[in-house]
């Protein structure tokens, strides 16, 4: 089973990747959008501008169509999609969905920095092919690094997340990994899906599976709001904030949340 989810995940990477003609580009990505409820009126450029299908969900955002929360006290999404699952990561445990959980250990495959985060409060955000799949800082701070953690490229949708077991630990990720000084040391995850590497990392490019855990070191000072990276097929993100960092989450599981807006408050 998982060498078949492994081919079929590669099939549809080398799809997500094709270069299709200029005059096929428009009619497709509208096909698209119509089949998946995709707002492409959101896009930065013409639809003629995205040479594959990848690029397409990468695709950044007109200026002006989105804003984000300006209160210096808020926690704001860091990207499009449906809360699958949120809370507090008592003894370090996170819900993945109804009767299966995993650890934070697990998630971000290092121990220290995981114990920093035992007790923090965690947010698990589906972005389904309807959505924007770029990803952004949720707070003001520094990235210190990329881990990179090769894995499987399983399904992602809550119907897959309700029966298989610890799937986010065991699909490829990205951990970003990123320090505030009003709250310390936060993670975001990205978890990749159907499609194995196409995830698109701000300060790093695009990384192409290179089959070994890695990490980038980094000490980049980033705004909230500004880009993280993107994703360039199905996707998962996974936020984990240290314990104190804030006042509860203001979402619940299964609501809908766009970029930018307020999902907690820090404290």
């Amino acid at each position: 089973m998982e060498s078949t989810f492994a081919l079929y995940g590669a099939i549809v990477a080398m799809g997500a990747r094709a270069r299709l003609p200029a005059r096929l580009r428009g009619p497709a990505y509208r096909a698209f959008a119509r089949a998946t409820g995709a707002d492409l009126g959101e896009a930065e450029l013409p639809l003629g501008a995205y040479p594959s299908l990848g690029d397409l969900f990468a695709r950044r955002l007109r200026p002006g169509v989105r804003t984000v929360d300006a209160s210096p006290d808020a926690l704001i999404a860091p990207c499009d999609g449906v809360v699958a699952a949120c809370g507090e990561a008592v003894g370090g445990e996170l819900v993945q969905a109804k009767g299966h959980t995993y650890t934070v250990e697990e998630l971000v495959v290092d121990d220290e920095r995981a114990a920093r985060l035992h007790g923090g409060t965690y947010a698990t955000i589906y972005l389904s092919p309807r959505d924007y799949h770029r990803v952004h800082a949720p707070l003001a701070g520094r990235i210190v690094a990329y881990d990179y953690v090769p894995g499987a490229c399983w399904p992602v949708n809550p119907k897959v997340a309700a029966r298989r077991d610890k799937l986010f630990t065991r699909n490829e990720r990205v951990v970003i990994w990123l320090e505030s000084d009003r709250v310390g040391l936060c993670a975001v995850v990205m978890i990749a899906a159907s499609g194995v590497g196409n995830i698109e990392l701000a300060h790093a490019g695009i990384l192409r599976t290179p089959g070994e855990r890695r990490r980038i070191e980094l000490d980049e000072p980033i705004a909230r709001g500004e880009d993280l990276g993107a994703f360039r097929l199905g996707s998962t993100v996974v936020l984990v904030l240290p314990p104190g960092a804030a006042r509860g989450l203001g979402v619940e599981t299964g609501q809908v949340v766009r970029f930018g807006e307020r999902i907690g408050e820090l404290v």
